[in-house]
C-alpha cells in the first residue's frame, strides 16, 4: 500500500502519552530489568539508569563515540534472556577506528545495584560506520537468538553484498557465533536489502516486522520509507527497488509513504490496557513527527491511523523507541534533542501511551 498524500488518517482510539522520566539526550533503545526498573541508551554515549521511576543522575556508564558521529554512537540495547542469571546486557555502538567509523556489538555485565557495568566480550565488530545510516537496533528474538539491525553506511551496494554485515539484520548466537539453521551457511545475514533499519518486531515466530528508511536523494530518488513483513533469508530490495516496486525474489512492503517519515522503532502490542489496540503494530517516525498504528490481515495492512502527530505540546515530536513493556504496555521516546528537532528545556523523554 502506498500513502502517497500525508501520512495517514488521524487516530480515532482515544490514548493518552504519560510522562515516565525527562532529562534524556537522545534515548534510543531501553531494556527493562527484573522488578520494573530500566537501562536507557543515550546516543552520546551514556548509560542511564531508571530507578523507581527516576532518572539517577549519574550515568552507569559511558563509551566513547566519534566527535562527529552524526547517526551513530550508542545505539541499540538488549537484555540477555537469562539476564536475571548472568546480568548480561548488549550494546551496539559506534566508534573511531584508523580507516573511520565503524560499528560493535559488544557484551557487558550488570553490577547487582545496576550503578555499573564490566566488559565481556565483543560479539560482533567491524560492521562499517559512517555519519548516516549505522542501523543499530538490537532485539532477542523468540528463539533466543540475538537480531542486529545494520545500515548501508552511505554505500547501498552493500546491501546486496553478503559478504559485508551492512544493510542487513544479522543472527547471532548470544555468544556471537553463527547459528547453524541461519539461511546461508557461514553467514550472520537473516535479511538482506535494507537501508537503514532502526525498528523491528516479531508479528509471529517466523515473521519479522521491519521499518526501513527510504532514500534521500540516491539514484534521483526520495522518500517511500517502508514497513515489511520479512521471513527468513528474504531480500528486501534495496537498493534495486525502492518503495512499492516489485522485482522477482525481493520483498515489497506492507507500507510505503511518498513523503519521508523516516521510522523508527516498531513494536507489536498484545495485551495491554488500551483494549482498540490490542494485535496492532505501532511504528514511531522521526522527520513526520508521530506514532503510527496498523491493523494488519496476514501480510497486508487492513487499515492504519496516526496520533500525537507534530511538535509538543500537541504531539510528542521525533519519536526514536517503541517498545512494548514487561506490564505489556507501549513506551515511546521523543528524539527532540537529536539537532533535527526542537529540544525543549526538559530535554527528551520517556513516556507510556495509555488509554485516554
Amino acid at each position: 500500500m502506498l500513502v502517497d498524500k500525508d501520512y495517514g488518517p488521524d487516530g480515532a482510539v482515544p490514548v493518552k502519552a504519560v510522562r515516565v522520566v525527562s532529562g534524556l539526550e537522545v534515548p534510543w533503545a531501553i531494556a527493562f530489568l527484573p522488578g520494573g526498573d530500566m537501562l536507557v541508551t543515550e546516543r552520546p554515549g551514556r548509560l542511564r539508569l531508571v530507578k523507581d521511576g527516576a532518572l539517577q543522575p549519574a550515568p552507569v556508564m559511558t563509551v566513547s563515540s566519534p566527535r562527529r558521529a552524526g547517526e551513530g554512537g550508542l545505539l541499540g540495547l538488549a537484555l540477555h534472556p537469562q539476564f536475571a542469571k548472568n546480568r548480561w546486557f548488549y550494546i551496539y555502538q559506534t566508534y573511531e577506528k584508523d580507516e573511520g567509523k565503524a560499528n560493535r556489538v559488544v557484551r557487558y555485565r550488570l553490577t547487582e545495584d545496576a550503578r555499573s557495568a564490566t566488559v565481556d566480550r565483543v560479539i560482533l565488530d567491524d560492521v562499517a560506520g559512517h555519519t548516516f545510516h549505522d542501523g543499530g537496533r538490537l532485539r532477542f528474538g523468540p528463539d533466543g537468538m540475538l537480531y542486529v539491525g545494520t545500515g548501508d553506511a552511505g554505500e547501498p551496494q552493500r546491501s546486496r553484498d553478503r559478504s559485508s554485515p551492512n544493510g542487513k539484520v544479522l543472527r547471532l548466537t548470544p555468544d556471537g557465533e553463527i547459528p547453524a539453521d541461519n539461511p546461508f551457511p557461514g553467514s550472520p545475514v537473516w535479511l538482506s536489502g535494507l537501508r537503514n533499519t532502526q525498528g523491528f518486531d516479531w508479528l509471529d515466530g517466523s515473521t519479522l516486522l521491519v521499518a526501513d528508511h527510504g532514500p534521500s536523494g540516491e539514484f534521483g530518488r526520495r522518500g517511500h520509507d517502508e514497513l515489511n513483513a520479512a521471513r527468513k533469508g528474504d531480500d528486501l530490495g534495496w537498493p534495486t527497488i525502492f518503495g512499492c516496486e516489485t522485482a522477482e525474489g525481493m520483498v515489497a512492503p506492507m507500507m510505503s509513504w511518498a513523503q519521508a517519515v523516516p521510522p523508527g522503532g516498531v513494536g507489536v502490542y498484545r495485551s495491554g490496557g488500551i483494549r482498540a489496540w490490542r494485535g496492532s503494530v505501532l511504528m514511531g517516525t522521526l522527520g513526520s513527527r508521530h506514532l503510527h498504528r496498523f491493523v494488519l490481515d496476514g501480510d497486508r495492512v487492513q487499515s492504519h491511523e496516526v496520533y500525537f502527530r507534530g511538535d509538543p505540546p500537541r504531539g510528542l515530536g521525533r519519536l526514536r523507541e517503541v517498545i512494548v513493556g514487561p506490564d505489556d504496555e507501549l513506551y515511546v521516546t521523543t528524539s527532540n534533542c537529536d539537532g533535527r528537532g526542537t529540544c525543549p528545556a526538559t530535554k527528551d523523554e520517556i513516556v507510556r501511551i495509555e488509554a485516554g
